[in-house]
């Protein structure tokens, strides 16, 4: 049952693979990656179970993290091309 489990998100990983390749837009490609940071979330929270270790479940949590803060960069630097204050004073609508 697990192995099935385990089966059904690497064939999702697989699938929002395939959209991050083809994906028409470049926030497409974003949320497939999401999804599969996402599901490799959950596949190492499966496998920690499988396996009996709880410390997996620390491991899925750090990803997932890093997953979420790593989306929300590449969005922001998609969207406004830079991650941090703008240079100029007239380039943050200040005028």
């Amino acid at each position: 049952m697990y192995a099935a489990a385990c089966a059904a998100l690497l064939m999702t990983i697989f699938l929002a693979m395939v959209r991050a390749i083809l994906g028409p837009t470049v926030f497409d490609r974003i949320l497939a990656v999401n999804v599969i940071g996402t599901k490799t979330v959950l596949l190492i929270a499966v496998l920690g179970f499988v396996t009996e270790r709880p410390e997996f479940l620390d491991i899925a949590l750090v990803y997932a993290l890093i997953n979420f803060i790593g989306v929300v960069a590449v969005t922001k630097f998609v969207r406004f091309r830079h991650l941090g204050m703008p240079e100029r004073a007239d380039e943050a609508g200040d005028i």
